[in-house]
């Protein structure tokens, strides 16, 4: 169940909204995490309960960190982190390893190894990540255990960002668990609404429509494909994916502060970015944050050797393309980037800093698009083909026919992404998401909010696509 079908839109989240609002406040935590547990176990029924196990021996192995000391509080950290990492190879890179290590045995004519194919579980890199980051932030002293096993499942299972984030860790959300009686206000309930339509918008209006165009263009093989093909395809691509997940953000963003919790932003205008370095500062900040602090800094930071801070800036980025899918093309992915922030590092940012802002953000901007070709490719060869075609510089009318509507919206996904350049917009569009007592801008979300809804909602039973890009990860 994903947030824009009809099914949550319409009858889910209108119930689910309506018994919430009519719980006590003692009580609302039980209502979340009901309507948690029933929303997943819609999409995953069988790995609910695999899932329950795991949380019940992290909640056991939290309590174990906080009441030891010295080598004990280790090793309960250790085993947590190798049932949560080796749960997440088990579902998600199984497949991958014995499908790489069965093509090794081909080549010198041993035979295959049997292997029933896993199926993988959503949300599972998602769940992971806020599973080790409980047991890490108590080990740390960021944060004490929760009390109550069920503010823990709460904290893991809330349907709001579960399936694809953003990535909230444990000490940010752990006191509003507890206590939020202070957010719990309309004044939260209207934000949350206004946000999650905006992210509703996003992700219907103009990153469906994107997304048909993209995936005619993906379907055709390179050799068959021009250059003007290539760089439509992948410019719908592009925007598509922004507007997709950073849509789904807002909507979970919109939840959570309807419910009166305060979830992390996810993305801050990114394809303005004046360097990769930037980009990944804009970019899913969550796992960005995420990654930092829970690997980066672990394996030294910036407090090593120029060699080994390098060498630490690409093993983030190896697990942080890794982490998006089993696939070669997530590696290369990762690796695209980590040699690109080693660049900025080495000289690329002092370089371009005579060229002026509009130039480097238009680079930047090539650079992640070239680098979202293998996101988007099914293997490494058809990605390369595709840059090629790019690159080759073949223009001529393109291979796939596109609408007016098609042309709008790719038009309102350029500016809409690239307005933010401007630092008067920029300050105008944050606050835009803050709560106000303005009566003209309460009544412009208002009316704004209302439109939206009925626009994405018309879209939403009229068409039959509706892809989720992030379900898969």
């Amino acid at each position: 169940m994903v947030f824009s079908s009809s099914l949550f839109l319409l009858y889910f989240f209108p119930v689910f909204l309506l018994a919430y609002l009519f719980t006590p406040v003692k009580f609302k935590n039980y209502t979340i995490l009901i309507a948690s547990v029933l929303f997943y176990a819609w999409g995953a029924p069988k790995f609910i309960f695999v899932l329950f196990a795991v949380l019940v021996v992290d909640y056991f192995l939290g309590n174990k960190i906080y009441e030891s000391e010295g080598r004990k509080r280790k090793l309960y950290l250790i085993i947590s982190i190798i049932i949560n990492v080796g749960m997440l190879l088990y579902f998600k890179y199984a497949n991958f390893f014995v499908e790489n290590l069965n093509d090794v045995l081909h080549l010198f004519n041993i035979e295959n190894v049997g292997w029933t194919k896993v199926v993988l579980p959503i949300g599972i890199s998602f769940f992971t990540f806020q599973e080790m980051s409980y047991t890490i932030d108590i080990y740390r002293g960021e944060h004490k255990p929760l009390q109550k096993f069920t503010d823990y499942m709460l904290f893991i299972f809330m349907f709001s960002h579960l399936i694809a984030g953003p990535i909230v860790t444990y000490h940010i959300l752990a006191d509003d668990i507890v206590d939020r009686r202070h957010q719990l206000n309309n004044d939260y309930r209207l934000l949350g609404l206004y946000r999650f339509i905006i992210g509703l918008a996003k992700k219907v209006l103009i990153a469906n429509v994107l997304g048909q165009v993209a995936d005619d263009v993906f379907k055709l093989q390179p050799a068959d494909i021009n250059s003007t093909t290539a760089w439509l395809g992948i410019m719908a691509y592009t925007f598509q994916l922004y507007f997709d997940f950073s849509g789904y953000s807002d909507m979970a963003i919109g939840i959570g502060k309807f419910l009166g919790f305060n979830f992390p932003e996810n993305f801050n205008s990114p394809y303005i970015s004046q360097s990769i370095t930037e980009f990944w500062k804009r970019w899913h900040m969550t796992l960005s944050s995420w990654m930092k602090n829970y690997l980066y800094i672990p394996l030294g930071g910036n407090k090593v050797s120029v060699s080994r801070m390098f060498l630490n800036l690409w093993i983030v980025f190896l697990i942080s393309g890794f982490w998006h899918g089993p696939e070669w093309t997530f590696l290369v992915w990762g690796a695209y980037h980590g040699f690109f922030i080693v660049m900025d590092k080495l000289f690329l940012i002092k370089l371009l800093k005579p060229i002026g802002k509009i130039l480097r953000t238009i680079f930047t901007f090539i650079i992640a698009m070239v680098g979202w070709v293998f996101f988007r490719s099914t293997d490494l060869s058809y990605a390369i083909g595709f840059i090629k075609k790019m690159f080759s510089f073949q223009f001529s009318y393109p291979e796939v026919i596109y609408s007016n509507r098609f042309e709008f919206t790719m038009l309102m996904a350029i500016i809409f992404s690239f307005a933010a350049h401007s630092d008067k917009i920029s300050i105008w569009q944050w606050k835009g998401l803050n709560i106000s007592n303005n009566n003209f801008i309460l009544s412009s979300r208002v009316i704004l909010s209302i439109s939206l809804f009925i626009l994405a909602l018309a879209d939403i039973t009229s068409s039959g696509f509706n892809p989720f890009i992030y379900f898969r990860f």
